[in-house]
């Protein structure tokens, strides 16, 4: 029987509607369809042919098993807070909405775990927690509304990973559905070391290419005993660069070490979070340590006289949790900032060595003066994860295409040195060509071989992390003749 209320005469529409059984669990209609043309990477929207709200594991298989039967190209998709576009509807996918998968299903203190399904958002874990003692450490920028699933995808990561590592750092099992619909389990009652292939490493950052999560075990941690926050202020960005370098090897890890320049200081000070940074400043420093009580003075002291060394305009120490939760909103709403100081940005994500750092912004700043464009600059200093921020109008013709550009410049400049094009937005569309940049055609196609085993269809969010097909293409039918001429 189908499911009443359907204004539709497409049958495969109507028959997902069956699966959900509820007219109010599928979305088919462009006015409804237009929020889901594209993610956090507004530059390209495509609409999806429709977008399905399971309840359930067992829904999300259902759905997937007909789509696969069908050779309906489908994806999954969380909050859409995704900067690289890995959940934009390409090739007119139907969208699995995982948002109404929302439960913290248990909480074991004992082994510190816990079991979210995907729709579960980031910074509530911590909320749910918090008052026994614990915490969720992953904390991208987008912790308030991004999902633990959306985060599992796409392997993110946040201002405090310099210390505790990224997503896939605290992930214990998944549950996921393949492309064909089976369910798996993977590190079963959370232990993820099991003998064989690391099959949590690699679906973790797979970006929604080789399977969809729906239940996820995650590592909690104990809330550290002692935490102090520092803000530094720097008439030269070489010289906060050159402190960031020098922190660390005075073998002092702090769980964060964030830097902005003095674009990103204009839009943080536009904003909803001002702390009042000086205007004329070039740039600042955001460092965290945390730990045991005993030796987090001492540590604060070696950070205070490095960045002393290093002709510090002003630093001081956060007097209460109150002043260090101010400093941390600004930092937080970088991104989100820029809408106060341009009225389109581009958020790129490259790394690179920390001793890279004063040559690498340089360079941006050169880019930045070759394309006419300004660039902000807000990244993970202690990790050299940059994000540099190209501020464009896209009502100007042609504003586009340059800032994509001289985004795809500033990575350019990241794998020169040694780097890479992403360390936690992932590839997704904004950045399958540069894929080149640091991967051979070989290294490329092997990849994509181990797509073909979990997803031989390619229904499954087809066209993201990948170049398009071309030369690889050429590669492998030479790979395949040869191996045949061998045999």
């Amino acid at each position: 029987m189908a499911v009443k209320g359907l204004k539709t005469k497409d049958q495969h529409i109507i028959n997902l509607a069956n699966i959900v059984n509820s007219p109010r669990s599928i979305l088919y209609q462009k006015e409804d369809l237009l929020a889901y043309d594209c993610d956090g990477f507004t530059i390209h929207k495509h609409l999806p042919r429709a977008v399905v709200f399971p309840k359930n594991t067992e829904e999300v298989a259902r759905l997937v098993k007909y789509c696969h039967e069908h050779d309906l190209p489908f994806l999954a998709r969380g909050a859409g807070t995704g900067l690289s576009g890995g959940a934009i509807p390409l090739n007119g996918e139907v969208i699995i909405s995982l948002v109404r998968m929302k439960k913290l299903l248990s909480v074991d203190l004992e082994n510190r775990r816990a079991v979210v399904e995907p729709g579960f958002v980031n910074l509530k874990l911590t909320n749910s927690i918090s008052d026994k003692g614990y915490y969720y450490a992953p904390d991208p920028s987008s912790q308030y509304c991004c999902t633990i699933g959306g985060n599992v995808a796409e392997n993110a990561g946040g201002a405090h990973c310099l210390k505790y590592g990224v997503t896939t750092n605290h992930i214990l099992g998944l549950e996921v559905v393949m492309p064909n619909g089976e369910i798996i389990e993977i590190g079963a009652n959370g232990i993820p070391d099991a003998p064989g292939y690391d099959l949590l490493g690699l679906l973790t950052g797979s970006e929604g290419t080789l399977g969809i999560v729906t239940k996820i075990t995650v590592r909690i941690l104990k809330n550290p005993e002692a935490k102090q926050t520092v803000l530094a202020y720097f008439d030269k960005v070489a010289d906060g660069s050159q402190a960031v370098s020098d922190i660390i090897s005075a073998g002092i890890v702090p769980a964060a070490l964030e830097m902005m320049d003095k674009t990103a200081i204009e839009g943080v000070e536009a904003a909803a979070f001002p702390v009042g940074h000086p205007k004329d400043i070039e740039a600042v420093l955001l460092i965290e340590v945390d730990g045991i009580s005993a030796g987090i003075d001492e540590q604060i002291n070696e950070i205070l006289d490095v960045c002393k060394k290093r002709n510090v305009r002003e630093v001081k120490v956060a007097q209460d949790e109150a002043e260090r939760g101010r400093w941390w909103a600004n930092r937080k709403t970088g991104f989100g900032a820029m809408g106060a100081i341009s009225p389109d940005y581009l958020v790129q994500d490259g790394v690179i060595p920390r001793s890279k750092l004063p040559i690498v912004l340089e360079r941006i700043n050169q880019i930045s003066e070759e394309y006419g464009l300004r660039i902000s600059n807000i990244f993970h200093a202690g990790d050299g994860n940059l994000h540099p921020l190209v501020l464009f109008d896209a009502r100007i013709p042609g504003e586009t295409e340059k800032a994509l550009a001289a985004g795809s410049a500033c990575l350019q400049v990241c794998a020169d040195v040694g780097g890479t094009i992403t360390g936690e937005h992932g590839v997704g569309i904004e950045k399958r060509e540069e894929m080149r940049f640091v991967f051979k055609d070989e290294e490329i196609i092997a990849q994509t071989d181990i797509r073909e085993v979990f997803n031989p269809k390619n229904l499954l969010n087809a066209g993201k992390l990948f170049p398009t097909p071309g030369r690889c293409v050429e590669i492998k039918k030479e790979m395949k003749a040869a191996s045949t001429a061998a045999n």
